[in-house]
């Protein structure tokens, strides 16, 4: 159960957007197809998991290679590295505890989850503080076009 759960979260993104250009789609179909042209001729007496793992490396190969990995959207400005290995600490609380789901790890659960989310509310009001300050000296020096376009950007998906 452990194993899985880890392999849960170290899962890649393809960029599945690319195969709407039928280039790209035939490029990917001939990869795959050579990929299982050249397995099949392994040996027969090989055990299902294994086999499994081969489909699934071929295929996940000739996606990496064709299709390329999507890039993540950076929606939130505040977010940096150093909240990724925050986010890193609160998968790896969740692992062990699922591992072992005695109460000290669910002690430990809560209090990695409590600090993860105080360091992003309080990288979110830095951000927002800083943002309004700029807004401020716009106002001031009579910066209107930065003003009016920071301000839009507060109003976007509200």
């Amino acid at each position: 159960m452990g194993k899985q759960a880890a392999q849960r979260f170290d899962r890649q993104r393809f960029n599945f957007r690319k195969l709407n250009e039928p280039e790209v789609r035939e490029q990917n179909q001939i990869e795959i197809t050579n990929r299982f042209a050249a397995s099949e001729n392994s040996d027969d007496d090989e055990d299902v998991n294994r086999t499994w793992e081969n489909i699934k490396e071929n295929i996940q190969t000739s996606a990496k290679e064709s299709l390329g990995l999507d890039e993540f959207k950076q929606n939130k400005p505040q977010f940096d590295e150093e909240c990724l290995g925050f986010l890193d600490q609160r998968k790896r609380a969740k692992i062990q505890w699922i591992q072992d789901p005695s109460q000290s790890k669910v002690d430990n659960l809560n209090k990695v989850w409590r600090e993860v989310s105080r360091h992003f509310r309080n990288k979110k009001k830095a951000y927002l503080s800083a943002k309004i300050e700029e807004l401020e000296i716009n106002n001031k020096i009579q910066n209107i076009r930065d003003l009016y376009r920071g301000i839009s950007d507060f109003k976007k998906g509200y």
